[in-house]
């Protein structure tokens, strides 16, 4: 099942009461966007058969921008593999995804392929990846690049759960600034960076009107924290938030909680994929931004004067 906007949105009104606020409805003059759901697995080749026939849908239902989860390159079944099938931003699939963008015409947001990083050049497999978000334009170009900064480790003595992801992933170094795209200044991330609002935050300043959190949310923390993280983050940056997804089984070790959902900067989720592969389209409307920000302005009363004083150790 696929919930989708329709062929009206929605625009606040300048009372931000809701109780009292009421609706306006505006006709479809802005820029749509696809949010794509879908279940990788080891095959390359059916995964890039399922993002071709995901990024052809969000064409055909007039998107600008299609987004892709993380991992929509594979999700192998062990981490010796996920290294060792890893490839440079140079290869051949980022090639193939420069090659369906021209096609299609579209932009896409590709979010979390495995970056090769090879230590040793020789021995590719005792190296690591980095997790690679990646922005390729209308006409095929690579525009921007961010790699994950915020590692998944987990160890849970009680549960017997071990994920540590700095296993074989090497953590990215910088905020990258936001891109400017036909639907807006997009600021990139990589799920679990939706559990640390001072990126968010930091791309907000930068200029993000769009945030984006492409995953591969496990079934469990998907279902106790997915949605009200991506509202939160919504909410707090009054920024669309778009988040791409993972959905269903990948292997005997492997489930991901699916629900690929936009999110406008009033914390309404417009769009959102269930548990199935498919797209969810939406309109991005940055009136609605400028409107949020007016009415409750948030970033005139943030303290910055006093924030460096509780973050450091000292207290």
């Amino acid at each position: 099942m696929i919930r989708a906007c329709s062929k009206v949105s929605f625009k606040l009104c300048e009372n931000l009461n809701p109780k009292i606020s009421k609706l306006q409805i505006s006709t479809m003059s802005n820029p749509l966007v696809a949010v794509c759901q879908m279940t990788s697995t080891s095959d390359k080749e059916k995964n890039f058969e399922a993002v071709s026939n995901l990024v052809a849908e969000a064409k055909r239902r007039n998107a600008c921008i299609a987004f892709l989860p993380e991992a929509c390159d594979y999700l192998a079944d062990n981490k010796a593999d996920s290294v060792s099938m890893a490839e440079s931003l140079d290869g051949s699939i980022v090639q193939r995804y420069k090659e369906l963008a021209l096609k299609e015409d579209m932009w896409l947001s590709l979010g979390g392929v495995h970056e090769a990083v090879c230590f040793k050049p020789k021995l590719p497999e005792k190296g690591k990846t980095q997790n690679a978000h990646i922005i390729i334009n209308n006409k095929g170009e690579l525009v921007s690049i961010y790699r994950k900064i915020h590692l998944f480790d987990m160890e849970n003595k009680e549960t017997g759960v071990r994920l540590m992801e700095s296993d074989y992933v090497l953590k990215g170094s910088k905020i990258v600034p936001p891109v400017a795209s036909p639907a807006g200044k997009i600021g990139l991330s990589i799920c679990y960076d939706m559990r640390f609002p001072e990126l968010s935050l930091c791309l907000r300043n930068m200029g993000a009107q769009i945030l984006t959190f492409p995953s591969a949310f496990t079934y469990q923390t998907g279902a106790a924290h997915w949605e009200v993280l991506l509202r939160a983050r919504a909410i707090e940056t009054q920024c669309y938030v778009i988040a791409a997804a993972q959905v269903g089984t990948h292997n005997k070790k492997r489930v991901s909680w699916g629900h690929a959902m936009i999110v406008d900067p009033w914390g309404t989720v417009v769009a959102q994929c269930m548990e199935k592969q498919g797209v969810a389209v939406a309109e991005i409307d940055l009136d609605i931004v400028n409107k949020v920000r007016r009415n409750m302005p948030n970033e005139q009363h943030r303290r910055t004067d006093l924030y460096p004083a509780m973050l450091s150790l000292d207290g």
